[in-house]
């Protein structure tokens, strides 16, 4: 039996992984970190550094600004730490590449199968489209997600970036009076209602428009990638950075 701590435990994921986590037989929940207590079926503790019990897997679904706990608590037990988080800062993301060379550490944009085949297809077909089509990238959320643009966004966006030998550069929304350039990736920011996560990438050429587009109807989706991503890292062996990819062997 796999043992997980989930970090983030009464947030809306939290929840619904909990919820998804009973019908995973080879997993479960043995403890939850959160400042907000909630009603659950396992000790939830208040801080990282509150944890006191042996675990398998740390599953983290909270903020970004919980990363460097969670990173000594890592190193400190030697478990791997799956991380859905996502608004990580420049800095964040070195240092998850740096800490990576030692410890057994997982990061995605989105736990979905969906957008990380999108993501799949976005480098194979990039190539081909680039130079005669405009590429712009339109995510919407909730009106309480706190991190834009989404890191799924971002995912999409550097699969896109990485595939064309040019040199290219985001512009996040757009204002001001000049015309859009050629080498420019545009990633645009919804926010609104209870919008779970829809993700659409658009080549707009000349007399006609591809499109490549996720939407998520359930945070279900999510739990169930998040969940997996556990099982795959409880049997990792060697450090080092894993991703979706990893898990349904894209």
């Amino acid at each position: 039996m796999i043992k997980i701590v989930l970090n983030g435990c009464s947030g809306k994921m939290g929840k619904m992984i909990t919820e998804c986590a009973n019908n995973f037989k080879g997993l479960e929940i043995i403890a939850g970190i959160d400042k907000y207590p909630s009603n659950a079926s396992y000790p939830i503790f208040e801080t990282v550094e509150d944890l006191n019990i042996d675990y398998d897997v740390l599953l983290d679904f909270s903020r970004s600004d919980a990363l460097h706990a969670l990173l000594e608590l890592t190193e400190k037990n030697n478990k791997p730490l799956v991380i859905c988080s996502t608004g990580f800062s420049k800095e964040d993301l070195d240092l998850i590449d740096e800490k990576s060379k030692s410890l057994k550490l997982f990061k995605t944009g989105n736990l979905s199968y969906g957008i990380n085949l999108i993501t799949s297809l976005l480098k194979k077909i990039t190539p081909l489209l680039y130079g005669n089509y405009d590429i712009e990238i339109v995510e919407k959320h909730h009106n309480q997600k706190v991190d834009a643009p989404s890191g799924t966004a971002i995912m999409l966006a550097d699969a896109v970036k990485e595939s064309i030998k040019d040199t290219t550069k985001y512009v996040y929304g757009r204002e001001g009076n000049s015309k859009r350039e050629e080498n420019e990736i545009g990633i645009h920011a919804v926010r609104g209602g209870s919008i779970i996560g829809d993700h659409e990438v658009i080549f707009a050429g000349t007399g006609e428009v591809i499109e490549l587009t996720h939407k998520a109807i359930s945070r279900e989706v999510f739990a169930i990638g998040a969940l997996k991503a556990c099982e795959y890292m409880a049997s990792r062996t060697k450090p080092g950075l894993y991703d979706m990819n990893d898990v349904i062997e894209l």
